[in-house]
Parts: structure tokens; C-alpha cells; sequence
């Protein structure tokens, strides 16, 4: 089934849930973090574009977006290790993507965020790097994707 299928679906069946839970005091629907899709599916097809600034730009900014609905999960489940890990399983990600581009200004801005990754999947508090760095992380690709 294609992503924005299930996507509507998902949508369908909260709005439904909530339309009918409306009438019904104290009642409270809690939906756990990674049961939805990510809000943005960007998949990227590797061809002979692969190196391209805007290939690039794709594959990181679906890196982050896909991170970051894991993120959610753990962050929910206090799982300080589940960040570690995810931080570092996207560092490793990033820093592969980047290192395809052609371009050189590209490839210093995905190195950036790969080692910020690297340092928050390190951190004593990755919590403190989720909310701190990791909110403005992907802006370090502005004006490289063209």
C-alpha cells in the first residue's frame, strides 16, 4: 500500500476516533509516538543523480525526518540509549549521503550535521542535544540544495 494511502487512512480513522470520542467526557485517546507515518515521505531513488545538491538535500532531510519520529518513541519511553543509538545510526547516515555530493559546500554542511549527530549520540544528556541543536539541525544545508 503507497505511504499516502495509508497516510489518509491513518488521518481517516483518528479524525473518526476523535469525532466520536467528542461527545465523551473525561475520555482520552493517547496515540503513541510512531504509530503515525512520518509527516513527510521524501524517498529518494538512487540513478545517476545521486551526487546532485538537490539529491542530497533529499536523502539528508529524510534521514532527519525519519530520525526524528524514532527520536519521538524514545523520548516517550525515556530511553536515553535509544537516542544514543539513533543519533549515531543517523550520524552514519548523513555523513554517507554527504559525502556523495558534488558539491563542496555541501558535502562541509553534511559533515557538520554529521558530527553534531556524532556528539549528541555521545552526550550524557542526549536528551538536552534533542532539544537544543537537533530543532535547528537541518538548517545547516540552507543554501547548498540548488
Amino acid at each position: 500500500m503507497r505511504q499516502s494511502r495509508r497516510t489518509v487512512r491513518t488521518t481517516a480513522l483518528l479524525a473518526a476516533s476523535a469525532v466520536l470520542a467528542a461527545g465523551c467526557d473525561g475520555v482520552e485517546i493517547e496515540i503513541p509516538a510512531g504509530s503515525l507515518p512520518a509527516p513527510v515521505s521524501i524517498a529518494p531513488i538512487p540513478s545517476a543523480s545521486a551526487g546532485q545538491p538537490e539529491y542530497v538535500c533529499t536523502a539528508v532531510y529524510k534521514i532527519l525526518t525519519d530520525g526524528a519520529v524514532r527520536l519521538a518513541e524514545h523520548t516517550v519511553n525515556n530511553d536515553a540509549e535509544g537516542l544514543k543509538r539513533t543519533f549515531a545510526e543517523m550520524s552514519a547516515q548523513v555523513a554517507a549521503a554527504g559525502g556523495r555530493s558534488t558539491d563542496a559546500a555541501q558535502r562541509t554542511a553534511a559533515e557538520a550535521i554529521s558530527g553534531a549527530l556524532a556528539d549528541g549520540s555521545q552526550s550524557a544528556d542526549p536528551e538536552a542535544f534533542l532539544n537544543g541543536e537537533f530543532t535547528t539541525i537541518g538548517t545547516k544545508l540552507d543554501g547548498t540544495c540548488t
